[in-house]
């Protein structure tokens, strides 16, 4: 088994029949397994510049036109939690090989969407953002260019976690986009928060501080940095026959929910040097007022400069009644960040849920909707049956 990461060193360790490479980027982990890679930039409207990575067809050069897919990752992530498990499970190997062209978008302030027109990526202006931006103006960019580059009419769209908030911002908001989707599958859909049992985010919740307090202890510009170095250094460390490795996995389990079963080990170097992938700590904030509010709003400023930002003291909350596009929910009942309680009320607000899908395994959490080992038959397969009979 051949398992591939998109770091800038190089490293081979051989086990078995088990080699691991830690390489340079993501279309050299998709290149690698045979399959065709593009890379596409796009820009915002307020300036940010960000990479897609597509997977046009399969590992045979294929000119038949084929419905476009649209992948979308969550939070502290990339388009690279969609292949690094490899070719025989990972979601968007799954989709090339049932028919799609397969799209994978990038949020602002990750590894791949680091760079803006005028802003520098060290400054605090830069961060300045949360998930309410990346739905607006980075899903508007990509998707606008994934339809004209395709010259599709309409595509699917998958997000996990974030990947799900995004969209909902954005056909909220931007309601003339519900009607460019096929269909609209949410993995672990997160709006609601209230039940999360998420440590991180009950912690930062639960303090009640205000947003300028809770700025300056998370840091006011990127939430937990890495670099090359400490990514590869934790890949290294979570690598079979290391004393650390399951340190590693219970740290995933702890943020996400236990489940040891679903976890392939040999796999962790892999996760571990792709992850944490970059985000706001203004993303993190957001969410935890979803937590503490149990309301799906923009963001909270606090009484004074809501006023001035929203004209109330209070944000607005997002429209989900606006939301016509057809949607599909999955979720699982040990996700420690969505909760079945959260989704429940989620599913009541929404007016087109077309699918509700409670993946059938107890232990099932969050980050088993991209790594677990028994994926395909608990999800994917039902996923992919979801999009091929909303495509028409």
């Amino acid at each position: 088994m051949w398992i591939y990461t998109n770091e800038l060193y190089m490293l081979a360790t051989y086990a078995a029949d088990v080699v691991i490479i830690i390489e340079a980027h993501n279309p050299e982990m998709i290149s690698a397994t045979g399959y065709p890679v593009e890379s596409h930039v796009v820009r915002t409207e307020d300036g940010y510049i960000l990479t897609m990575h597509r997977i046009p067809h399969g590992k045979v050069p294929d000119s038949t036109k084929r419905p476009v897919v649209f992948l979308f990752h969550g939070l502290m992530c990339s388009s690279a939690d969609f292949v690094v498990i490899g070719p025989e499970r990972a979601l968007a190997y799954q989709l090339v090989d049932r028919g799609y062209d397969v799209w994978m978008g990038n949020a602002r302030g990750n590894t791949y969407s680091r760079n803006h027109e005028t802003l520098d990526p060290d400054s605090a202006e830069f961060w300045d953002f949360s998930w309410h931006e990346i739905g607006i103006y980075d899903l508007k960019a990509m998707l606008d260019y994934v339809l004209s580059n395709t010259g599709s009419e309409k595509l699917h769209y998958i997000g996990h976690s974030q990947g799900s908030t995004t969209i909902f911002v954005m056909l909220s908001i931007l309601t003339d986009y519900n009607n460019y989707f096929y269909s609209v599958s949410a993995l672990s859909p997160l709006a609601y928060m209230y039940h999360s049992k998420s440590p991180v985010m009950r912690a930062i919740a639960l303090s009640e501080l205000p947003v300028e307090v809770m700025s300056s202890i998370l840091g006011y510009n990127e939430f937990l940095p890495s670099d090359e170095f400490t990514q590869t250094t934790a890949a290294i460390l979570c690598m079979n026959d290391q004393p650390l490795q399951e340190v590693c996995a219970n740290i995933l389990f702890l943020l996400a929910g236990y489940d040891s079963e679903q976890l392939n080990r040999t796999e962790l170097p892999a996760i571990l040097a792709n992850t944490p992938a970059g985000a706001s700590t203004k993303q993190i904030l957001h969410y935890s007022q979803s937590v503490y509010s149990n309301n799906f709003r923009q963001y909270d400023y606090g009484p004074v400069t809501n006023l001035i930002e929203y004209g109330t003291l209070t944000p607005p909350d997002y429209a989900l009644d606006q939301i016509t596009a057809p949607v599909g929910l999955f979720y699982s009942q040990n996700d420690w960040v969505a909760d079945v309680k959260d989704v429940e009320q989620l599913h009541s607000r929404l007016p087109n849920v077309v699918k509700y899908y409670n993946v059938p395994f107890p232990k099932f959490n969050h980050l088993d909707f991209t790594y677990a080992i028994d994926v395909i038959p608990l999800l994917y397969d039902e996923l992919i049956n979801f999009l091929d009979s909303r495509t028409n």
